[in-house]
């Protein structure tokens, strides 16, 4: 890693290593978004100030990839907290029902064609949802998924197990 390179509140972290990883944080946060485009760029523009900023510090205990997944899903947590939170109250005023939210296929299922088995993911436990996803699609090990969801890597192995079972199930009926 060059001097030059280096992020000055974040010194184990270079602009090439986030550069070379920016199409899977992206790609992350529109799954944390419900794939609008405009809030997942807000997301990770979010989470690089974090990271310039020094609010986020990397100290190695993780890849930087694990890191920076984390970092855009504690945001979106939060954001999507405040969100319910002025809905419930937008709800309580209006005494109308709060509309469900939409869920689009992620652009990689129907790149594949492959609707059914997005449709399946779709189906399962948000924790399955995420463990499958970060595995599969983002292309983490299940120890790494699990830091990224705030889980122990057993309980990650156990979501991943159900949910390549629940699958099986699903796409065998």
């Amino acid at each position: 890693m060059r001097d030059s390179d280096v992020l000055d509140n974040n010194p184990h972290i270079s602009q090439s290593a986030l550069e070379a990883i920016h199409d899977q944080v992206f790609g992350w946060a529109l799954s944390r978004c419900d794939y609008e485009r405009a809030v997942a760029e807000d997301l990770v523009q979010q989470t690089y100030v974090e990271l310039l900023t020094g609010k986020a510090k990397f100290e190695d205990r993780s890849s930087l990839k694990t890191f920076v997944f984390s970092v855009v899903q504690n945001l979106a947590r939060s954001r999507y907290r405040r969100k319910a939170s002025r809905m419930r109250l937008i709800q309580s005023v209006a005494q109308q029902p709060m509309p469900e939210p939409a869920t689009e296929p992620a652009a990689e299922a129907e790149v594949s064609g492959n609707a059914q088995l997005w449709q399946a993911v779709q189906e399962l436990p948000q924790r399955q949802r995420d463990i499958i996803e970060l595995v599969f699609c983002r292309e983490l090990t299940i120890d790494e998924a699990s830091r990224v969801m705030g889980v122990t890597t057993g309980t990650g192995r156990v979501h991943y197990d159900r949910a390549k079972k629940a699958l099986r199930v699903k796409l065998d009926a």
